[in-house]
């Protein structure tokens, strides 16, 4: 590791990290940002705890000129599954950069320490750093938010009462002189991030970082068996967790028509390097029926990190945008040199971790169809814990009743097969049928010749089919069921009024 300035070796990996600008080369692209920080930089606030970004002990926010490049945007992500060629061109703020240059603590600090919210000290660094990215946000943050942002921050020793404390009591001091939410808006944070961008790709031994979609397109064509990297949430435990060696990497987060998120007359397009915290924003603005399920999805850091159409790619049976992205009717924008094809999402997944995807074909974006008028919508996840857990099962419905029948229903379930799929037996059923408990009642001995699950540690396939039943019964009872609505319902129509 060495300082540096701007214009250094292009094929060194540079972030501004306490104000300098630094090079960091002859490191394997695999190296996490937590080990680069620990081993190479020396520098041992940032903790490893679980290395699959679970626990947040590892917690660190990256600022990245935002796509107007007008001003830069910071975010908490998990750095032991991040790799650290994906910081280059960032601005890293860890644990040790918060203290001021006359040795005051930050504000955050300081309330964790009035509010004995520290114990044993080993998830304290964490914790520091997802305030600190909340505390740029929003300094005040009432307790809903408080709970939201530390939902992947995990401690066993004080309860989390102290530390929800501080996070409500940080606002309540003096703006520092370090590290304020003007000092981070400053025209220096965004200056120093300008000086460092690249005009031309990096390049380093297995690790390449397009910036153009046509060049992104001309690598794979060259390297058709190479590993496209988004934002590596899973990817990155392939090596901390299974200790893989991986191919030659390409890296899409630098390739600027990928970062594209906007609203058309078709509906929703995500590109593909879009961020998961971006994604579902949008979808929630237009379904707001879905602001549960976006908050359940991983938790902050992990959505910061990791992208919509990744989640998509992976395509793992228990992936919690499939099934509503599917009962939507998203499509796929994929790309094989200059060719591009659009293909439903639903027949994307041919088998257990196989796609509908050949040899250096990559994903550009994924559209979701805008939405029509009286149409109903709900996704329900059912996992061990509310927040951070994988899927034992999860459901997702798109219903339109008129004058009292079902004129459209589509029915999308994760869990319940080697892929997230619809259950067309039981849209039968129900399509034309009266909308009532008996026509539901009918569709869900459906699921049985829909789907036959199976046993594994998360759920018995005897529990799966059952549940499946269950939160369709759910989903006719929060829409025009007879009974009182649940609190999702509730949260759902508040939104949609506001």
């Amino acid at each position: 590791m060495a300082a540096d300035q701007p214009g250094g070796a292009s094929n060194a990996i540079r972030f501004v990290h306490d104000g300098r600008v630094v090079s960091a080369d002859h490191l394997p692209p695999t190296t996490t940002v937590l080990d680069y920080l620990r081993e190479t930089a020396h520098q041992t606030g940032t903790k490893e705890g679980c290395a699959e970004g679970d626990c947040g002990a590892c917690t660190v926010v990256l600022g990245n000129l935002a796509v107007d490049g007008n001003r830069v945007e910071y975010r908490a992500v998990n750095s032991c599954i991040r790799f650290l060629p994906t910081i280059d061109g960032c601005e890293l703020v860890t644990v040790e950069s918060l203290k001021s240059p006359d040795g005051r603590l930050h504000p955050v600090q300081q309330a964790m320490v009035d509010c004995h919210a520290s114990q044993c000290g080993f998830c304290t660094p964490g914790f520091v750093m997802s305030l600190f990215a909340l505390y740029l946000q929003a300094p005040e943050p009432d307790r809903e938010r408080v709970l939201e942002t530390l939902s992947g921050n995990l401690c066993r020793c004080t309860g989390y009462r102290p530390i929800i404390d501080a996070a409500q009591r940080m606002g309540s001091y003096p703006p520092p002189p370090h590290w304020s939410r003007e000092a981070a808006r400053s025209a220096g944070h965004r200056d120093a991030l300008r000086a460092i961008r690249r005009n031309r790709a990096l390049k380093l031994p297995d690790f390449h970082a397009p910036r153009t979609v046509d060049e992104l397109a001309a690598a794979m064509q060259r390297e058709p068996k190479a590993l496209i990297l988004a934002g590596g949430t899973d990817v990155g435990l392939w090596v901390t967790k299974q200790l893989r060696d991986l191919p030659p990497i390409v890296y899409i987060g630098e390739v600027a028509q990928l970062k594209h998120l906007r609203r058309d007359a078709a509906g929703i397009v995500v590109g593909a390097a879009v961020p998961l915290t971006d994604a579902w924003g949008a979808i929630v603005a237009e379904f707001p029926e879905l602001a549960e399920q976006a908050r359940r999805f991983g938790s902050p850091p992990v959505r910061n990190s990791g992208t919509l159409c990744g989640n998509l790619a992976n395509g793992s049976p228990i992936g919690d945008s499939l099934p509503i992205l599917i009962a939507l009717g998203a499509e796929l924008e994929l790309r094989r040199g200059a060719r591009t094809r659009r293909v439903p999402l639903e027949r994307f997944y041919l088998g257990y971790q196989q796609k509908d995807l050949a040899p250096g074909e990559f994903i550009v974006s994924v559209t979701i169809p805008a939405r029509s008028a009286r149409q109903w919508v709900a996704s329900y996840k059912l996992s061990k814990r509310v927040d951070q857990d994988i899927s034992a099962i999860s459901a997702a419905f798109v219903v339109r009743v008129e004058n009292g029948q079902v004129a459209e229903a589509r029915i999308a379930y994760g869990g319940m097969a080697a892929v997230a799929a619809r259950a067309c037996a039981t849209e039968s059923a129900l399509i034309g049928a009266v909308w009532n408990r008996s026509s539901v009642e009918a569709a869900a001995v459906q699921l049985a010749v829909d789907f036959e699950p199976l046993t594994d540690l998360r759920a018995s396939a005897t529990y799966r089919l059952h549940a499946a039943g269950n939160l369709l019964r759910r989903f006719y009872i929060e829409h025009g069921g007879g009974t009182p609505p649940t609190r999702t319902a509730h949260a759902a129509a508040a939104s949609a009024l506001e």
